[in-house]
């Protein structure tokens, strides 16, 4: 057994002490604030985690895992290379869909009012696939859709202020005419027939949809796409896939994967994540020397005490053990205690978040800002234990210098100053 009977009854009787023990303001400090550094950390590294893997899944879910573009300009010949790729075992092995891609800038305009917006011309029936990880259609149904016929993001049809049935201009300087005076814009009007919904503001704001071929007449760029995205089964094998491609593909074509693409973006979340731990963990830090201070002075009050039990024969050991769990055991009931309140607030983050706002009135959560329409949260098992533990490992390791003192204590001074 660790620890004896006698052991854990002096050891849970200096903690009932109210003058020093855990009826202490001192160990009331220490125990809150491990409670809250735990529960903190957890809610914010969920949150960290929540954003990481849904803005990383929305990025990816529009530009697929690995994108192929070519040095010249648009691809013509893309249904006998995506053959090709088909055909390539590393490909095919970890491929889940081959979509061709025809996209320009433009400025789309309605009702007086304009925004800047990405043209992307798709296969209604790669768009109809899309539905199935997570965007949202409303309006007419994909598969009905064959002419030159708009779906547009649900924020976009909001600056616009357009529904289904209104018509938007879309102006491209690159796909415009040359003449004497200049290269003239292209304008021309299409009828929204459908908003889409990602989640994701800057796709929502600033995204428009259209059938491949009627994107390809109005960018000038007949029977060719400008890339070829593909979604795999695994993101992780993104690099065989790409590395595959490279040598199969002929000269001119470059291969991006999703890192490649988001890799500022994937490190700042990274780098972000790793200073927010180590920051929250100092509150967790600071609560441990509380748990220091609160064991000295403790040794100190219970000076005469420790000397008349090691002078009925309890041992040095026994000494250390005793103050050992008194102070681990603020640790390990502020641990637990933080997990449990970390991880109801990280499963109820939204709606805390919509508590907050309707005290404040304020927005505390905006789309434009954050580029997310609701709070996201991910809770990872060992990420939950791993802070635990490290607030119990920090507990006891703040209870070894007041507990070898203890242990330390020469029974015949301290009595003979008595």
């Amino acid at each position: 057994m660790l620890f004896s009977k006698l052991e854990k009854k002096v050891a849970f009787r200096y903690m009932a002490a109210k003058k020093r023990g855990f009826g202490s303001v001192v160990s009331w400090v220490s125990f809150l604030g491990i409670m809250l550094g735990v529960a903190t950390l957890i809610v914010v590294m969920s949150v960290m985690g929540g954003f990481h893997e849904t803005l990383l899944s929305r990025i990816i879910g529009m530009n697929g895992h690995v994108v192929v573009y070519h040095q010249a300009g648009a691809i013509s010949d893309y249904d006998f290379l995506i053959d090709k790729m088909r055909q390539n075992k590393v490909v095919s092995k970890y491929t889940v869909s081959i979509v061709p891609i025809a996209e320009g800038q433009v400025m789309a305009a309605a009702k007086g009012n304009n925004s800047g917006a990405v043209v992307r011309g798709i296969r209604m029936s790669d768009l109809v696939a899309k539905t199935k990880t997570g965007t949202r259609i409303y309006g007419k149904d994909l598969n009905s859709i064959k002419g030159d016929e708009l779906i547009i993001g649900s924020s976009l049809a909001r600056a616009l202020k357009v529904s289904r049935g209104d018509n938007v201009s879309l102006i491209s300087a690159g796909s415009g005419t040359a003449t004497p005076f200049g290269t003239m814009p292209r304008i021309m009007a299409y009828p929204v027939v459908s908003s889409f919904f990602v989640g994701m503001y800057e796709y929502d704001s600033g995204y428009i949809f259209m059938p491949l071929s009627a994107a390809q007449k109005y960018l000038n760029i007949e029977n060719g796409v400008t890339h070829i995205d593909l979604f795999l089964t695994d993101a992780e094998q993104s690099e065989k896939v790409a590395s595959a491609l490279n040598t199969l593909l002929p000269d001119g074509f470059v291969v991006r994967d999703w890192r490649d693409l988001n890799r500022g973006f994937v490190g700042a979340l990274q780098v972000e994540t790793s200073v927010m731990f180590l920051i929250l963990l100092l509150i967790v830090i600071v609560a441990a020397f509380n748990i220091i201070s609160s064991l000295v002075m403790l040794v100190k009050d219970k000076n005469k005490d420790i000397a008349v039990l090691r002078t009925f024969g309890v041992s040095r050991k026994s000494m250390m053990k005793i103050f050992i769990l008194s102070g681990t055991s603020i640790g390990l009931i502020g641990a637990t205690c933080g997990t449990i309140l970390g991880v109801l607030m990280a499963v109820y983050i939204e709606q805390i978040r919509h508590f907050f706002q309707f005290l404040t009135g304020r927005d505390l959560f905006p789309a434009e800002l954050y580029s997310l329409s609701e709070l996201p949260s991910k809770l990872v098992p060992s990420t939950v234990i791993s802070i635990a533990v490290i607030a119990i490992a920090l507990s006891f390791l703040a209870t070894l210098y007041p507990a070898w003192k203890a242990a330390n204590t020469d029974p015949v001074e301290t009595l003979r100053n008595e």
